[in-house]
């Protein structure tokens, strides 16, 4: 049933389907941590455009995470999923707890992966958002409001796979998006890959530090 065989291959064939923004300097690659970063990685490397991350946290609901109340991005911003708050009755109180937790979580994070390395300016840029697949799309939606902060030019978001209804919804929210695949049932984004491990801290490190690299190395020759 898989696609992929992990996210560096997800993320090869995602980038077959950009290649109108190959070679373009203003394009700029951001991944949303941990798992987009492999996938954003192969993604960057065939467009030859810089990469970056855009770190989103999922608010999950407690005792049921893997139900998202919503998420909160960079910059401080929160998206809410106003049906599932409201369907559950969840009170404000859990929320800010949730969000609490993860916003400490999301510096933490802001911390080690950039290496002291600052964001790229996004500004009146075309940027790409890539994340390894788009299942309620809670945090990529996140992710957009966030980014839309700091006034890219235009917004593209990106996937190997997502649930068809979610990837639909984006074509209203965005300049563009690409979901290579959309399988239906759509089950979960794992479902797709062979290998869909836990991306760990270190690999997101080395990608994004391998990738600056690269982009010192293109610009000096």
């Amino acid at each position: 049933m898989a696609i992929f065989k992990d996210r560096r291959d997800a993320g090869r064939k995602l980038a077959q389907y950009l290649t109108q923004y190959a070679n373009r300097p203003d394009v700029v690659i951001l991944a949303l941590p941990r798992g987009g970063v492999p996938v954003a990685f192969e993604v960057a490397r065939a467009l030859n455009a810089p990469l970056d991350i855009f770190l989103v946290r999922k608010l999950g609901l407690p005792g049921h995470e893997e139900l998202a109340m919503g998420a909160i991005a960079s910059g401080g911003l929160r998206v809410l999923n106003e049906d599932i708050v409201g369907a559950l009755n969840i009170p404000d109180a859990v929320v800010e707890a949730v969000a609490r937790r993860e916003r400490a979580e999301l510096e933490r994070r802001e911390r080690a992966y950039r290496g002291g390395r600052p964001p790229l300016d996004v500004r009146g840029k075309t940027v790409i958002l890539v994340d390894d697949g788009l299942a309620t799309g809670s945090s990529m939606r996140a992710a957009v409001a966030g980014l839309r902060a700091q006034q890219p030019a235009q917004v593209v978001v990106a996937v190997p796979t997502a649930a068809p209804e979610t990837c639909e919804a984006f074509e209203n929210e965005v300049d563009d998006v690409v979901c290579a695949v959309t399988p239906q049932p759509f089950f979960s984004v794992g479902t797709w890959y062979d290998d869909f491990s836990q991306t760990s801290d270190e690999e997101v490190r080395r990608l994004l530090e391998e990738a600056s690299q690269t982009v010192r190395q293109n610009t000096s020759s």
